[in-house]
C-alpha cells in the first residue's frame, strides 16, 4: 500500500552532473545506509555506469553486500570497532580507513592472517572532530603506517578528511579545514608517503569548491537529488517518490477529534482519508498539522497525530475514494511536496527523511533509459481534491 519509487534515471543524471562538476577528479558515490534509503546495490550499479569509479560505505556489512551482488569496483569503508576482525574486508578487496595506530594494528593483524595487503586510507581530523587523527596524533599515525607498509602489510592508498561545512565557501571554519588538510598532506609527503590518492569534497564541495576536488570527490546526498547548498539549485533530480493509497474515507461533522489525544478537531464538516503510512514507515511522528500530501496533484494536510502505521488526511469536499494514490513526497514537478519541504517541516535535513523510510516500505526501482533492467510504474494521479490550508 505504501512504497518508495526509485528513479534510477535520476541517479544516473545526478552522477553525470556531479562528474562534470568534479572536472576530471574521480567520483566516489557514497551509498551507505542502503544508498540513503534508495537501495545500495541498484544505486551503486547505476552510479558506476554513469561516471562514478568508487563506492563509499560506512561498514563492512555494507561493503560485503555490494561484493555479494557482484560489484567489483573499488570500495572504501570507514567505520568499525576497535580490534574488529577485518579479514573479510581484505579478502573482499575492500579499502579501509584508519584514524589511529590501533586501527592500523587491526589491519596489520588481518593482513598477517589472510596473506593480503591491507589497502588503507589514512584519515586526518581537520576540524570535524569525529573520525581522523588530530594534528598531534597525525605524525604518529603516519610513522606507524610507513613502518607497516615497509613490512609489506599495508598499502597506503589515500590521505583523506571530511568537511564540517562546505555550504558557505567563505566560512572561516572551512578555510581553517582546508589549511589543516594542506598541512596534513605535507606531513604525509615528508614521512615518505608518495602519491597517495587525496580526497576531501562532499556534495556541497563538489558543486562549488573546486579547490577541494583533488583526486576523488565523495558526493552523498546530491547523488539522490537533494540540493546540498541552501538557496542554490544545481539541476539535481530527486530520485525517490514516496507514495501510498487511500484505504478508507469518512464524512465527519465539525468538532470531530482526529487520532490520539486528540489534539486536533475538525472545524467544519469534512471528509477524512486514512493513509497507511506512519512513523514506522518514516513519516515523522510530530509532523501532523505541518505537513501535507498530494492527492490528484493538490495538497491536503495531515491532521492529528501520526500513528505507527497510518495518518489521517483532511480532503475537504473532494470526491476522494479508497484506492486513490497519495504522494507523500516526490520531485515536486506535479505540485507534490518534496523531501526538502518535509525536512523543513521537521527541522532536519533530507538525509534523515530519506534514510528514515522504514524497511517494510518496498523499494520499486524503475528506469526509462534501461527499461529491461528494472521494474516500471504508472505515474498517473487518478483524482483531484480540494486544496485545504492546514489549521
Amino acid at each position: 500500500m505504501t512504497r518508495a519509487l526509485i528513479d534510477l534515471d535520476a541517479i544516473a543524471h545526478n552522477t553525470r552532473l556531479l562528474a562534470r562538476a568534479a572536472n576530471g577528479s574521480g567520483v566516489m558515490a557514497v551509498v551507505k545506509a542502503d544508498g540513503f534509503g534508495h537501495g545500495a546495490v541498484p544505486v551503486a550499479r547505476t552510479a558506476l555506469a554513469s561516471g562514478a569509479s568508487w563506492l563509499g560505505v560506512t561498514s563492512l556489512r555494507e561493503a560485503m553486500e555490494l561484493r555479494s551482488a557482484g560489484i567489483t569496483a573499488p570500495i572504501l569503508m570507514w567505520l568499525y570497532a576497535p580490534f574488529e576482525e577485518l579479514d573479510e574486508a581484505l579478502l573482499g578487496g575492500i579499502d579501509v580507513s584508519a584514524s589511529s595506530t590501533t586501527a592500523l594494528e587491526t589491519l596489520a593483524g588481518a593482513a598477517q592472517r589472510t596473506g593480503r595487503t591491507a589497502a588503507v586510507h589514512l584519515k586526518a581530523d581537520t576540524g570535524l572532530s569525529r573520525g581522523g587523527a588530530t594534528a598531534a596524533e597525525w605524525p604518529h599515525l603516519l610513522a606507524a603506517a610507513v613502518k607497516l607498509r615497509d613490512a609489506g602489510l599495508l598499502e597506503i592508498r589515500a590521505v583523506w578528511s571530511h568537511l564540517a561545512h562546505a555550504e558557505d565557501p567563505s566560512d572561516p571554519g572551512l578555510r581553517r579545514q582546508l589549511e589543516a588538510f594542506s598541512l596534513a598532506r605535507a606531513a604525509a609527503r615528508e614521512a615518505g608517503i608518495e602519491s597517495p590518492l587525496i580526497h576531501l569534497a562532499n556534495s556541497a564541495a563538489v558543486l562549488q569548491l573546486p579547490e577541494a576536488h583533488f583526486d576523488l570527490v565523495r558526493p552523498g546526498i546530491a547523488l539522490y537529488g537533494a540540493e546540498p547548498v541552501p538557496g542554490r539549485v544545481f539541476g539535481l533530480r530527486p530520485a525517490m517518490t514516496l507514495e501510498s493509497t487511500v484505504i478508507l474515507t469518512k464524512r465527519v461533522s465539525p468538532g470531530t477529534g482526529v487520532s490520539y489525544g486528540p489534539d486536533f478537531y475538525t472545524d467544519r464538516e469534512t471528509t477524512l482519508a486514512l493513509v497507511p503510512a506512519g512513523y514506522a514507515d518514516g513519516v515523522p511522528r510530530g509532523i501532523g498539522g505541518r505537513a501535507s500530501v498530494s492527492i490528484g496533484g493538490v495538497r491536503c494536510p495531515i491532521v492529528g497525530r501520526v500513528a505507527m502505521d497510518q495518518v489521517v488526511v483532511d480532503v475537504g469536499d473532494s470526491p476522494v475514494v479508497p484506492g486513490d494514490r497519495v504522494v507523500i513526497f516526490g520531485s515536486g514537478e506535479g505540485g507534490e511536496p518534496t523531501v526538502g519541504e518535509w525536512a523543513e517541516w521537521v527541522d532536519t535535513n533530507a538525509h534523515e527523511i530519506l534514510t528514515g523510510i522504514g524497511t517494510r516500505v518496498p523499494r520499486v526501482h524503475y528506469s526509462v533509459e534501461s527499461p529491461n533492467e528494472t521494474s516500471t510504474r504508472n505515474p498517473s494521479l487518478p483524482v483531484e481534491c480540494a486544496e485545504i490550508t492546514p489549521s
